[in-house]
């Protein structure tokens, strides 16, 4: 069996009932891998990168992580925390350091690292045209450390973009932890969210990001399910 291990915040995290329908984007995405692949889920809600080092949550996917594994690195939301000292990173510097810390812990291990840039938030404004969120130069961080680190991008920020535009503020609440009144019994006076996932944004994006595995070069790709098995449910995904 191959292994992905996946380090992240809250918009990858495995949800319980609890928290129903809110979904990460990690929990569902071994819908799209082949059988010999198992994702282990290590995000967590709120995490930084610095956080996440510094709670030693890094410690665990070391000791875990083995030759031919790999390690998909997803975060920018919560580095973005400039009034918050134990989480916020300099999106040119720290951050970029401790993604090569990430970096040097799978390879150290004889596994594959994989960065991933955060998912966009869904914020329109009165005439429904799509805000910037403030992830942009994190993404922008990320993709130096890609060419400093010699480490594949996935650019799911870019890809979350151009659907949220496409799709319009209305038709594309569904996908974003947006609930009506009485919907469910947690929330019964509803919920505003347009950070976090339901099912099916989690669905969209995971697809999204199989899609762009698909296109890299062994070994990434051939975690993927083939193709064909999987087109109709790209269709349907991607497109929403």
């Amino acid at each position: 069996m191959r292994h992905i291990f996946w380090a992240g915040d809250s918009t990858c995290a495995t949800n319980k009932y609890v928290t129903y329908p809110q979904t990460g984007i990690a929990q569902t995405f071994d819908r799209y891998t082949r059988n010999d692949v198992v994702v282990y889920n290590h995000a967590v809600n709120g995490r930084s990168t610095k956080s996440f080092i510094d709670e030693s949550r890094l410690a665990p996917i070391y000791n875990e992580i083995t030759k031919g594994d790999f390690l998909f690195i997803q975060f920018g939301h919560n580095d973005e925390k400039s009034n918050d000292p134990a989480r916020f990173t300099d999106p040119h510097g720290e951050f970029i350091v401790n993604l090569g810390k990430f970096v040097n812990a799978a390879r150290n291990k004889g596994a594959y690292p994989l960065f991933i840039t955060p998912v966009e938030r869904r914020l329109f404004d009165e005439n429904g045209k799509l805000k910037f969120s403030g992830h942009e130069e994190y993404v922008l961080g990320m993709k130096e450390a890609g060419e400093k680190f010699d480490v594949p991008v996935i650019d799911l920020y870019s890809m979350s973009r151009a659907f949220l535009a496409g799709t319009g503020d209305n038709a594309s609440k569904k996908y974003y932890m947006n609930l009506a009144p009485g919907e469910i019994s947690w929330a019964p006076e509803g919920k505003e969210d347009n950070s976090h996932l339901r099912y099916e944004g989690a669905m969209l994006y995971a697809g999204m990001i199989a899609k762009e595995v698909s296109k890299l070069a062994e070994p990434y790709c051939s975690l993927i399910a083939d193709k064909d098995y999987l087109k109709e449910t790209y269709n349907i995904e991607i497109n929403g």
